[in-house]
């Protein structure tokens, strides 16, 4: 009895720790919770307690993940698999499996992220668990996006947002919306894009959530950039770096900074573009975002054709058109084919080039290949205010 007592107040300590690392992920001190999940997983794993040890692994790949360690992320999610297996549960396993998806999609690997989803959504499906349902979907659309197909997921972004607001769940609520005003962006439905991130940050202000906010305000920024509204993308910008800085995100932080460059080489400054496109292009890196790295290749492609290198451009931009292929990246594909297409030199000048740009290539720009995805994106002439 005393043994059995001493084991019951050591869960309780170690319960604590979990649940104060629980806390400070919620207010995004990710570094902090990370050592505390880490010391929770250990004091269960004395104890052989399988479901504190499942809780703090899972806990442990959510918030890797966050931060852009997808290597630990993943083996934290594996271990996570493998102690629902042990307990026999398929809720958990389900949930496990979805976060290991996510950590493959945040690195491109779209197709793998989706089996994993999908699985989970059947699980849930099959138990009548809403809120894994509702995840599951969330994280669904979020791939398809990935993959290319924004019209599915905008379709997939809205069923969840509505189980999301049946259920009352905020939270959910405004991840939707940012998933929503991302994939209406790229569809080039910008004013849209815009009205869904202003909602989503009145969401996560009210619920103080640092991290969601700071996703809006890039999602915010990016929207601003597309309507050429400048100031006040910059502006959006500078509030979301801000954020991500303070709480470590790598991951979202090399998107927002992405951007940035973006709409720094729309107003034409390529000094400060090429600035940003390089430190995003190393977090990329850092995190193997093989996306983020076909963004930044665009980027400094179509700047060295602004300037009238043509050999650095071709460089950069094949290199990404063959990237974009072998990871099946339609968009990021798409806007590659774009930007080769005003290499050619046997099409008419367009415009803007017949302003003393150089020689060697045409400027005029093939975008059909927007039609076919179903993009509402019309570019004509450079600068691509890439989405």
């Amino acid at each position: 009895m005393e043994r059995s007592s001493n084991n019951s107040g050591k869960i309780s300590e170690i319960d604590s720790i979990l649940y104060q690392a629980e806390k400070l992920r919620e207010r995004s001190f990710y570094a902090q919770s990370i050592n505390l999940f880490k010391k929770a997983l250990q004091g269960y794993k004395k104890l052989k307690n399988i479901d504190g040890i499942f809780h703090s692994t899972i806990s442990l790949g959510d918030t890797y993940r966050m931060v852009g360690k997808f290597g630990l992320s993943e083996k934290s999610y594996r271990d996570a698999i493998q102690s629902g297996r042990r307990m026999k549960d398929f809720i958990k396993i389900a949930d496990a499996r979805i976060g290991l998806g996510l950590s493959l999609r945040a690195q491109g690997k779209w197709k793998k992220a989706l089996q994993l989803i999908c699985e989970s959504k059947k699980i849930y499906l099959k138990n009548n668990d809403r809120h894994g349902l509702a995840f599951s979907l969330w994280a669904e659309a979020g791939a398809l996006r990935i993959k290319g197909d924004i019209r599915s997921s905008i379709e997939i972004f809205k069923k969840s947002l509505n189980i999301y607001k049946n259920l009352k769940d905020t939270q959910g609520t405004g991840y939707c919306l940012c998933g929503l005003g991302g994939a209406s962006r790229v569809a080039g439905l910008f004013k849209v894009s815009l009205t869904y991130y202003l909602k989503a940050n009145q969401v996560f202000t009210s619920l103080r959530d640092t991290f969601g906010k700071a996703y809006s305000f890039c999602g915010i920024g990016n929207a601003y950039r597309m309507l050429k509204d400048y100031t006040n993308a910059f502006s959006n910008f500078s509030k979301a770096s801000t954020l991500y800085k303070k709480i470590g995100d790598k991951v979202s932080y090399a998107y927002t900074i992405w951007g940035l460059s973006t709409a720094y080489k729309m107003t034409g400054d390529y000094r400060k573009a090429c600035y940003y496109l390089m430190e995003a292009m190393r977090l990329f890196k850092k995190t193997k975002d093989s996306r983020g790295i076909i963004y930044c290749k665009l980027g400094l492609g179509e700047i060295a054709l602004l300037k009238g290198n043509i050999s650095a451009a071709t460089k950069h931009l094949l290199s990404a058109e063959n990237e974009s292929e072998k990871n099946n990246f339609s968009v990021e594909n798409c806007h590659a084919t774009v930007l080769i297409s005003c290499i050619r030199k046997d099409a008419p000048p367009s415009p803007s080039f017949s302003k003393g740009w150089p020689g060697g290539f045409s400027g005029k720009i093939d975008n059909t290949c927007y039609n076919r995805l179903g993009l509402k994106l019309r570019f004509q002439e450079l600068p691509l205010n890439i989405p």
